[in-house]
C-alpha cells in the first residue's frame, strides 16, 4: 500500500501500516503527517538491499515480516484518526519584509524557496494573474501528491506570482497542474523517487508562439521568460502545495537542473510532421499542454546525411548506459533539430515510420 492508501484505511477504522526502507522513513513520516495521520505505524527495512546477496535479502524480509506482525498486533481499531483539517479556500494575508534580501531569507526559512530569488506575491500581483482566467479563485484544480495539498486557482496564482509569471501565462500553468495530477502521470512516483525526475512542460498550438514560448534555438535553456517562469512556477506548486521539499518528501539522490524549470514549446513551423498535440488526438488549431516525467537530457551530435545512418546513431544514443531507459526500456523522448528531420522526411519517412525503425 502507498502511504495515501494506508491513511485512507486508518480513517475507515482499519488496522494499517506502511513499509519503508530506512532511507525512505523520512518520506513516509512526512507524507503521513501531511495527510493527517502522523502516528501511522511504519515497518522499516534495512537499507540498502540492492547490493545484498539472496540470503541476506531473505533475512531482511523475514525480519520485516516480524516487524509487520508486531505493529499490526499492537494497533487497534480505536486508532482511527480524523482527517487533516481542510485548508482555507482563500489564502491568508501575511506581513513580509520590504527588502528583497530579508524576503528571500524568510522564504528559505519557511521552505517556500527553490533557492533562487523570488517575487513577493502581493495581493495586487495575484489579483492581476487571477483576472487572466474565468475560473474562481477558490476552485479546486487538483490535490498535489505526495502531500496532497489543495491546489486552488488562487494558490497556483500565488506561486506563479513568485516567479514573475505574466497573467497571460496563468492558463498554461493551470493546465499543467491538472495534467501532472492526472493519475496516469504517477506524480507520487515522480515527486518522491530517488531518480532525477523533473516535470517537463511542452506547449503546442497557436498560443505557444502568441505567449512567447520558445521552441527553437536553446528552447531547453535560458532566455525565454515564458519558458522560465511557467516551468519554475510549476516547480513551486510541486514543492509548496505538494509538499515535495528536498530531503523530506522529495528523495532525489542528486536531482537535476531541470527541477528548477523545464518548459518549452514545439517548433511546429519547422517540423515536416504533425505536431505532438495532433499526434495525440487534438485538432491542430487547439492549444495544449503536455507533461512528461523526464529523467534528464542527452545531447547527440551527428552529421549523417543518410536516413539509415542517422537512425542508427539515434538508436545507439538512446541505449546509452547511463540512462534508466537502458535498463528498464523506459519511454525515451527524442527532440530532433530541423536539419535531422529534413534528412528523414527526404527519405520518405513519416513520424510513425521513424518510431518503428528506432524501436
Amino acid at each position: 500500500w502507498s502511504v495515501h492508501d494506508s491513511v485512507e484505511a486508518v480513517k475507515l477504522g482499519l488496522s494499517s501500516l506502511v513499509i519503508c526502507s530506512a532511507a525512505f522513513t523520512t518520506l513516509g513520516r512526512a507524507q503521513a503527517s501531511a495527510l493527517g495521520c502522523p502516528d501511522l505505524p511504519i515497518a522499516v527495512m534495512q537499507h540498502p538491499f540492492g547490493s545484498r546477496t539472496r540470503d541476506e535479502v531473505r533475512g531482511i524480509a523475514e525480519q520485516c515480516v516480524g516487524e509487520i506482525e508486531r505493529l499490526l498486533r499492537e494497533s487497534s481499531g480505536d486508532a482511527r484518526q480524523e482527517a487533516a483539517a481542510v485548508a482555507p479556500a482563500r489564502a491568508r494575508h501575511i506581513e513580509v519584509p520590504a527588502d528583497q534580501e530579508s524576503f528571500d531569507r524568510m522564504c528559505r526559512e519557511r521552505g517556500w524557496s527553490d533557492g533562487l530569488p523570488l517575487v513577493a506575491p502581493t495581493a495586487e500581483r495575484v489579483e492581476r494573474l487571477l483576472r487572466a482566467t474565468r475560473r474562481a479563485p477558490d476552485e479546486l484544480v487538483a490535490a498535489v501528491a505526495p502531500g496532497y495539498g489543495v491546489a486552488s486557482v488562487e494558490r497556483i496564482a500565488i506561486n506563479a506570482a513568485m516567479t514573475g509569471c505574466e497573467p497571460r501565462h496563468l492558463p498554461v500553468l493551470l493546465a499543467a497542474v491538472e495534467a501532472i495530477c492526472d493519475p496516469a502521470f504517477n506524480l507520487q512516483g515522480i515527486q518522491a523517487t530517488t531518480n532525477p525526475a523533473a516535470a517537463w512542460i511542452i506547449v503546442n498550438g497557436p498560443l505557444a508562439s502568441e505567449l512567447g514560448f520558445n521552441g527553437g534555438i536553446n528552447c531547453l535553456g535560458q532566455g525565454a521568460w515564458a519558458n522560465a517562469t511557467v516551468g519554475r512556477a510549476l516547480r513551486l506548486v510541486l514543492q509548496n502545495v505538494g509538499g515535495a521539499r528536498p530531503g523530506a518528501m522529495d528523495r532525489a539522490t542528486q536531482g537535476q537542473p531541470g527541477k528548477y524549470s523545464f518548459c518549452c514549446a514545439e517548433n511546429e513551423a519547422a517540423s515536416p510532421w504533425e505536431p505532438l498535440h495532433v499526434e495525440r488526438g487534438y485538432a491542430r488549431e487547439r492549444s495544449t499542454v503536455t507533461v512528461v516525467g523526464a529523467a534528464g537530457t542527452l545531447n547527440m551530435n551527428t552529421h549523417a546525411k543518410e536516413a539509415d545512418d542517422l537512425l542508427r546513431v539515434i538508436a545507439d544514443s538512446m541505449a546509452h548506459p547511463t540512462s534508466n531507459d537502458y535498463w528498464f526500456g523506459g519511454e525515451p523522448w527524442i527532440v530532433l533539430a530541423p536539419e535531422h528531420a529534413a534528412v528523414l522526411i527526404a527519405a520518405g519517412l513519416s513520424k510513425s515510420d521513424v518510431k518503428r525503425r528506432l524501436w
